[in-house]
């Protein structure tokens, strides 16, 4: 596993990276119009090439010989939706499905966690969708409490997240 700071050369990659695992973590029966838009509107070179311009956002990808297969994103300064929890979100935690089960999720987690601290953030938070299960039991075992819950909203359609939030340790 190769760690290292996204640059605005990865967008293209990363986009679509986030197409693939969010289709494919949360579309289930077939992809219908609204979800494909929402996925090609959201997760475009464009949108992703200013995040890795932009100061409070830190992306650390993970690289093998053939290229990027799957990245961290760090955002600071952002309010959670339920109290007690620090300004630091993890917005992103995605790898590649064909990747699963290498540990490379937790070797990603545990970076950003390394970035956390470097800044003085004394927690992390992050959501999920109620309904993913594997991305729950993954968060728990990383160390993570669920802490509440909020809804991810597309248009007018609201979904249920569970927040969860984790101590950086020292």
């Amino acid at each position: 596993m190769n760690f290292r700071t996204g640059q605005p050369s990865d967008a293209a990659a990363l986009a679509a990276i986030s197409i693939e695992v969010w289709l494919g973590t949360y579309i289930r029966k077939g992809v219908n119009t609204f979800f494909a838009e929402f996925a090609l509107n959201e997760f475009t070179t464009l949108k992703l090439s200013a995040l890795l311009n932009d100061p409070n956002e830190h992306v650390i990808v993970s690289e093998n010989q053939d290229g990027i297969d799957g990245f961290i994103r760090l955002s600071q300064g952002k309010g959670a939706p339920v109290s007690g929890c620090s300004t630091m979100e993890i917005s992103t935690l995605y790898v590649q499905p064909r990747h699963h089960g290498r540990g490379l999720g937790k070797a990603l987690l545990e970076q950003g966690l390394i970035y956390a601290r470097s800044v003085g953030a004394p927690s992390v938070w992050l959501t999920t969708n109620s309904e993913n299960a594997p991305a729950i039991a993954f968060y728990l075992k990383q160390g993570f409490e669920r802490v509440g819950t909020t809804h991810f909203t597309i248009q007018d359609q609201a979904y249920p997240n569970d927040v969860f939030r984790r101590a950086v340790s020292a």
